[in-house]
Formats: C-alpha cells, structure tokens, sequence
C-alpha cells in the first residue's frame, strides 16, 4: 500500500504566506522561504506552493521566488498560479519546482493539460480543482475562486484524468479556512471515480480532520495550511496520531 503524505500549503500573494477563511479575509503567515525550510526539516512529505491571485491578476508567478523555495527544501515542491502555457511551465520546472498544478488555464484549454503531461510527463502535472457547492450541485471555480464554470466537478475531474494528469489537488471552497474539516463525501467521490491520487485540500482543523479526509475521504493526501503556519500542530504530531490509529505514513 503506497503511504498517505501530509502535505503543507503555502498560499502566497505579493512575496508573502497568507491564509483566508473561505478564499477570502488574508492575514499574514509569514516568509515562504523561511516557511518552505521549516516543513522540509520537520518532515513534510511534499510542499505546495500557490501563488493565488497570479491568475486573477494575469500576471506570472515570480520564478526568483520559486528557485529561493526550491534551493532550501528537500522534498518535492508543487508550484501553482498563473500558468497559462508550456513555456511557463517549464521556465517553473526549470527554476526548482517537481510539479506543476493547473487549475484556471486547464479550464479555459483543456488540451494544455494533455501537452503539459506530453512534454513534462504526468508525474510533474496537478489539476488544482476549487470545487464549491451550490443548488445544483458542485460545481468548479477559477481565478482563485472568484469564477463559477458550468463544470461539474466529479465530471471534471474524470476529464483531467483522462488528459493525462497525475494527481488531482481537490479544495472545498465552502469548507476552506474554517477548520470544520474536509468535505468527505466530495472528496470520496472525486477519488473514487478517478484513477490517479486525489489530494484533499479545505478545511482541516484537527488531526482527526486528517485522518478523516484519507479514510473516509480515501484521499491519498490531505493538505493543510493554518494549523501548521499557525504552530497548532506539527507535521510529526501529524503523523504520529495517524500512525496510531492504523493509517500508513511515512
């Protein structure tokens, strides 16, 4: 059985972490050098790095940023927001990052997604879905949450997949910044309806919230921002309350 990773966020705008309840309301979470090279040494499994209004501002992600994180960790480092071509893409790749996630850019050309896992390789592709709940069901969001698409997400999802992405980076929308934990049940049909890893992203608060989002959510990932920025928990009280209630970390 492949082992479930604990995955740390970094939500950065204008250089610095920030975190928000709901996508909204940021406070500051400090450098994300500095923050990156603290996950690395507390043993993080992997690292992922938004840069979250780069879409909304149409403006790339500042790859010197990107090389600073990359240079001071030592596990692999996702890196998101902005992306809109290969070049991007690989200029990111180039400057330290292992992945890619796409989210705005896969919804407006799908087809990147099928050139990127091409010329990359699917390992290096994410598809960060922002999934939020409404009467009809839910339904994907782009540009950092502020755009309602007509894709339904367990729908998008299963197209991703079949493009040839790696991995899938799901955040519940409703449930992100409140520490009420994961939306399950999407996160469960996500994952069973697709077959590469599902990361679960929105809303923990607690260890249980994480122990909760692979098992019941069979998430192969669950990440989470505030309560490791915040010192609430650290990775190793993480893994360690996983480890004794019988789920398989490293």
């Amino acid at each position: 059985m492949l082992a479930k990773r604990i995955i740390p966020c970094l939500d950065v705008k204008e250089g610095r972490v920030v975190k928000g309840i709901n996508f909204i309301g940021l406070r500051d979470a400090g450098n994300p050098i500095e923050c990156g090279l603290r996950y690395s040494e507390e043993g993080a499994d992997e690292l992922v790095f938004l840069d979250i209004t780069a879409s909304s501002d149409q403006r790339n992600i500042v790859a010197e940023m990107v090389k600073g994180v990359a240079d001071s960790i030592n596990i692999p480092f996702t890196v998101g927001g902005g992306l809109r071509s290969l070049d991007d893409i690989q200029l990111i790749l180039r400057a330290g990052a292992d992945k890619v996630s796409l989210n705005t850019s896969a919804v407006e050309d799908p087809e990147l997604v099928r050139r990127a896992a091409e010329r990359f390789g699917s390992q290096c592709i994410v598809v960060a879905i922002d999934s939020r709940r409404d009467s009809d069901g839910p339904h994907v969001y782009t540009h950092g949450g502020r755009t309602r698409t007509n894709l339904e997400t367990v729908e998008w999802a299963k197209r991703v997949a079949e493009l040839g992405a790696g991995e899938i980076l799901l955040t519940s929308m409703d449930a992100d910044g409140t520490k009420n934990g994961y939306d399950l049940a999407l996160t469960r049909d996500v994952a069973m309806s697709v077959q590469i890893p599902v990361i679960a992203s929105g809303g923990a608060g607690t260890l249980e919230h994480l122990r909760e989002g692979l098992a019941e959510g069979a998430a192969s990932a669950v990440l989470a921002a505030s309560i490791f920025h915040f010192r609430e928990f650290t990775i190793q009280q993480a893994k360690s309350y996983l480890r004794e209630r019988g789920v398989h970390v490293r």
